[in-house]
């Protein structure tokens, strides 16, 4: 963790200082409000008949909304990003499954110190639509996650640094985060229980609580470009370190989207993130998805 969080410092030293050097960008943020977004639905399907090198029948299906809304007018700056991913697959002869699931909005506004630095103020709020489940030990379904459980929110006062909406990162010393989760995942009944001492914890909140407050540093970076014409690259970054708790085990979350353009309503997608965060499981969360995309522009 110590060298992706130097890695990450080299990172924002680095375009810090090409920004110092570099020309005007034509990406700056512009008077006013600014908004777009897209909605995009993946599908894959596989099928089988007397097929004797074997395979199971599947389709899977995603659906996924990512919209910014930015204002920007004189000394201030606003900006505002929700992120909706719901996906299912269904195999043969199994019931549906949730592949994905993802709700989250981002708000950051900044009033401008100096060049492209502002002092910031941001909100975050993170949760799940649907419930999860998983299998104990001895085959019984048992559900782990659902609506509102667990729900992050952070917020506290930083510095951003901006030099267009496609290139910015904002840093947070004093981020307060609540976790919110649902009494029934803590109380030790039923096979909820399980999910709660495999973790040591639900989420890090404590038998029968539901709350959990932190207080320490975060900061989120945000960086899209083209990689070439029809290819475009959107990363983002968010470390959070408890001061209260473990301060050196830093909690990350990184998204990688790449969207390779066909035409106008079609794409080839690919989605990847990563997520550390010890409370929740000991080592790296794996997401990813690719395939085939109906793109919807508004």
């Amino acid at each position: 963790m110590k060298n992706l969080l130097f890695l990450c410092a080299l990172l924002f030293i680095t375009t810090l200082t090409f920004s110092q050097d570099a020309e005007a960008d034509p990406d700056a943020p512009k008077e006013g409000w600014t908004k777009g977004g897209t909605f995009t639905l993946l599908l894959n399907q596989s099928a089988f008949d007397n097929w004797l090198a074997g395979g199971q029948n599947n389709i899977a299906g995603n659906l996924g909304i990512n919209y910014d809304l930015n204002y920007a007018k004189g000394d201030w700056t606003w900006d505002n990003k929700l992120i909706v991913a719901y996906g299912l697959t269904k195999i043969e002869d199994a019931d549906l499954q949730k592949t994905d699931d993802r709700l989250e909005i981002n708000s950051v506004v900044g009033k401008k110190a100096s060049g492209n630095w502002f002092y910031s103020a941001f909100f975050n709020f993170r949760t799940q639509m649907d419930s999860a489940f998983d299998v104990d030990e001895d085959g019984n379904e048992f559900q782990t996650t659902h609506f509102f459980s667990p729900a992050y929110f952070q917020f506290g006062p930083g510095m951003l640094w901006k030099k267009s909406d496609n290139l910015k990162v904002n840093i947070a010393p004093a981020t307060a985060r609540l976790i919110f989760v649902h009494e029934d995942f803590t109380n030790f009944t039923g096979d909820a229980a399980i999910a709660f001492n495999e973790a040591g914890g639900y989420f890090g909140v404590e038998a029968g609580e539901t709350t959990r407050f932190e207080l320490g540093a975060a900061v989120g970076a945000y960086y899209k470009f083209n990689a070439m014409a029809n290819v475009s690259v959107e990363n983002i970054l968010n470390l959070y370190s408890n001061y209260l708790e473990d301060p050196q085990n830093v909690d990350l979350d990184y998204t990688l989207n790449v969207v390779m353009t066909i035409n106008k309503f079609l794409s080839t997608n690919l989605s990847f993130q990563t997520i550390y965060d010890d409370n929740a499981f000991k080592g790296f969360q794996i997401r990813e998805v690719f395939g085939l995309g109906v793109n919807f522009g508004f």
